[in-house]
């Protein structure tokens, strides 16, 4: 099962796209997603493609909902508002999200 977590474009070069979930960025294709992106705009992201452009308020309330998700078990979820750090240290632009 995988999930698609709403990302944020920071830049775009061409059908390339460097975005942000939570501070973690990576580069993303938007060869399938058929539409403009521009710097600002939010992504569904999957294997490393753009599938689906989303409304600033419908990515708002699908990130809350994954913060409300994450608060309900403190074990072994990322803490309330982010990602859990990299052990590794950060890997800026060097994965797919």
């Amino acid at each position: 099962m995988c999930l698609a977590i709403p990302t944020k474009v920071l830049t775009v070069d061409g059908n390339v796209a460097m975005v942000d979930v939570q501070g973690v960025q990576a580069r993303v294709r938007l060869d399938a997603l058929g539409e403009e992106v521009r710097i600002g705009d939010y992504l569904l992201v999957h294997a490393g493609f753009a599938i689906r452009r989303l409304d600033p308020q419908d990515a708002a309330e699908t990130l809350a909902l994954f913060d409300e998700l994450f608060a309900l078990d403190p074990q072994g979820a990322p803490p309330p508002g982010g990602v859990a750090p990299d052990p590794a240290g950060p890997r800026h632009g060097s994965r797919p999200v």
